[in-house]
């Protein structure tokens, strides 16, 4: 896959402390980044625009469902730009687990590939959270028709296809589900491949935790 015709879509709210790092290691291979700032209050829109990623800003924080459809209209705009990436702007995700997931969809046998945590070892997490976040992977797999291990890892590579039939209304986390949902009433073809995320003391303070997990099926059962 030409990395020239891939978009990589990064939404971002208070990511200051990480995002210079996060962005430079994309950008290394990447060269069109469009970073969604969801009305951070923090530097999150200067650090992105001391790199030669896109900014794009959201007035208010409207969460990252709404921050992730921001990022991938605004790919859409440019006509040669052939697949989309959705990648967290904390530091979790690692770019060579992108370019995994982009010779698997370069295949052409599939249309979406979604990264999972738990098709190998390498990411460490709380019994609990597994837990947890197996339970919402089950609900969404009963309700969507889609079977998937790991339904709600923000790492996932696409075709412009997908990308143009995306229309994500839930702006919590469920986004993740609502994104499933797409890919089962469009019959698009999906794979997963294993993926490692970093939980680091930064991402877990913004959120990664089971509080956040459980906050997952809340979404997904109330909304």
């Amino acid at each position: 896959m030409d990395p020239r015709t891939t978009c990589i879509v990064i939404p971002a709210y208070n990511e200051a402390g990480v995002l210079t790092q996060v962005l430079e290691q994309v950008l290394e291979e990447f060269p069109f980044v469009v970073c969604v700032d969801d009305g951070s209050s923090d530097d999150t829109a200067a650090r992105v625009a001391q790199t030669k990623a896109w900014l794009v800003q959201h007035p208010i924080n409207l969460g990252q469902g709404a921050a992730l459809q921001t990022g991938i209209s605004y790919g859409l705009l440019d006509p040669t730009i052939r697949s989309f990436v959705t990648f967290d702007a904390d530091g979790q995700h690692q770019v060579a687990d992108v370019r995994r997931m982009l010779d698997r969809l370069d295949r052409g046998d599939v249309d979406i590939v979604f990264g999972s945590r738990f098709l190998d070892e390498r990411t460490s997490m709380s019994r609990l959270k597994r837990l947890v976040l197996k339970l919402a992977v089950a609900y969404t797999n009963r309700t969507s028709g889609v079977q998937l291990s790991d339904a709600h890892n923000g790492l996932r590579v696409f075709d412009r296809r997908v990308a143009e039939a995306l229309d994500i209304r839930q702006n919590g986390m469920a986004h993740a589900s609502e994104i499933v949902s797409t890919v089962a009433q469009r019959g698009f073809r999906y794979a997963e491949e294993p993926v490692h995320v970093l939980y680091t003391e930064y991402s877990r303070s913004k959120g990664q935790s089971v509080l956040n997990s459980v906050n997952i099926v809340f979404d997904l059962v109330f909304r």
